[in-house]
Formats: structure tokens, sequence, C-alpha cells
């Protein structure tokens, strides 16, 4: 399907599917011109963290599809579903823009089906902090991603390293079932005071906007101190007590963890990643950093 799409000051063409069968043919047409074929997930508001993705695809594979759907399975009952970000004619632009070749936007009764009823879920990993406090998060991630990845079928599908946990609990499922396909991580997108680019930034007031920087600051704080062989345990009581001072309304978790399977450190060892979760105002913030 070929849509155009008027905005004030320009006409654009993307190429649109929003049916399985209609994805799996254009990629089967890829295949038999023998195509590499990369895949951005994305749940649409995007931004420069999610054009970065797409960027990466463009460059390592010769077709790139980007997927928008906002996945009802990975929010809770308190969560922001309804009032999530969503703008499909401006993402449309930017990605004609960046020369995606695909988009597939498919509906909710595309993706589930009203008799749908298999759940994924990656114990361990996916038990621990995003796991403990968005409880079925995982499961609603995992599920999705499964579906996206076994109906085109890539080579590669990239997700930013912002969403660690979430990242790695998709390289477990992936190997775990065996889906024929690479996932690339990418580097975090920050804005030049840190802030780590997210579709919920747009939630906060100029005076959250400020305040939000401190978790960013907090997480190079403990990275800093630990690798100076301070004691973990009192860095995370302390940076919970400044963030709390400084503006946050509510700390969720900050953990130095083994970058392998999530795991709590008490003290650093390789590979270790520290990271948060904090509320400013109504807005939640994650962010990471790697210590070693």
């Amino acid at each position: 399907m070929r849509i155009v799409i008027i905005t004030s000051n320009m006409s654009i063409q993307i190429e649109i599917v929003r049916t399985i069968s209609g994805l799996r043919r254009k990629v089967s047409s890829w295949r038999k011109n023998g195509l590499s074929i990369g895949l951005v997930p994305t749940m649409g508001a995007l931004h420069n963290g999610h054009f970065s993705l797409v960027k990466q695809s463009i460059n390592t594979t010769d077709k790139t599809i980007t997927t928008l759907f906002v996945n009802p399975k990975q929010f809770g009952p308190n969560e922001d579903l309804t009032f999530y970000p969503r703008d499909e004619a401006s993402d449309v632009e930017a990605l004609d823009a960046l020369g995606v070749d695909l988009l597939f936007a498919p509906s909710l009764a595309e993706v589930y089906p009203v008799d749908f009823a298999t759940e994924i879920s990656v114990p361990g990993i996916g038990d621990v902090m995003e796991g403990v406090f968005r409880q079925g998060f995982f499961i609603g991630v995992a599920t999705v991603v499964a579906k996206l990845l076994i109906q085109s079928l890539p080579d590669r599908a990239f997700f930013g390293e912002k969403d660690l946990q979430q990242l790695y609990v998709i390289r477990k499922m992936v190997t775990d079932l065996d889906i024929p396909v690479e996932i690339v991580g990418c580097p975090i997108i920050r804005e030049s005071d840190g802030l780590a680019l997210s579709s919920r930034n747009i939630y906060l007031s100029a005076d959250e906007r400020i305040c939000a920087t401190e978790l960013y600051r907090g997480l190079n704080q403990i990275s800093q101190r630990a690798l100076n062989g301070k004691q973990i345990s009192i860095l995370i009581k302390e940076e919970k007590k400044r963030l709390l001072n400084s503006g946050f309304s509510k700390v969720d978790y900050l953990a130095v963890c083994n970058t392998q399977d999530f795991k709590e450190m008490a003290c650093l060892t390789k590979p270790a990643h520290v990271l948060g979760a904090a509320w400013v105002g109504k807005t939640r913030l994650i962010d990471n950093i790697q210590i070693c």
C-alpha cells in the first residue's frame, strides 16, 4: 500500500503496510533478490534516539523496516497507555526523510486477534528491577517482539541501550527460541545536559525537565565512586536521598548490576552497569551507564 501524506509545506510518499500478509509479501520479494533486512521496532512518538537506530539499520542492511505499534500488553493498569504520545503523520514524514523502506503499522486486532492467548516470559533477567516495578511488562515486550521478529524475519533488529534490561531480555528470548536474528544494541542518545531521550520526556514541565538531569548525574556519581572503591550499598543509599532532595518524587530503584544476569552487586566486578528508575512528578525516567 502506498499513501501520500500532505503536510503544510510538502507532499511525501512512503509505503505503509498494515497487515502481516502484506508485510510478508514484501519481505519475500526482497529475499528473492538476496537483500538483507533490518527491523526497528517502535511505539511511535519518534525522536533522535529512534532515528539513531534507523540510521544504524540503513547503514548495515539493504532494506529497513520500522514498526509502529503501541503495545497494550506492556502497560500496567495504572500506566499511561491512553495518554501515550501518538503522531503517526509526523513519524511517517520523519521516516520517509531518513529513507526507511517500509513502515509496518498494524492495528490492535491484527497483532492480537480476539482469541490470542500466548504469552512469552523470560524468568531471571525479567524478574528484577523493571520486572518488579512493572509487573507483566517484560511478558508484554517479549511477546510482541517475538511476533514482530517472526512476522518480518529480519537479519538484524535494532534496540536502544537506554532500555538495557529490555535489550537483554530480548536477546535471551531470541536465543532460547532459536529465532534467527541478530539483536543489535545501539548507544543511548542524550540531550546536551545528559538527559536520555525518551518519548515520555514531553510530559515534563519546565521545572521537572531541569530536575530530570539529576538522575544521569547521580548514576555517574555512583559509577565514579564505585570505581574508586567506595561501598556500593552506601553509595546507593546516599544517592537515593540526594535524588529525593533534588525534586524527584520517588525512586523505584538504583542498582549496580552484573550486566550478564542483572543481579545486584555488593562488590564491583566486570561487566557492570549502574541502572536507575525514578519519578519526577508523574513522569517515570529510566537510565543506565556502563561502569566497567
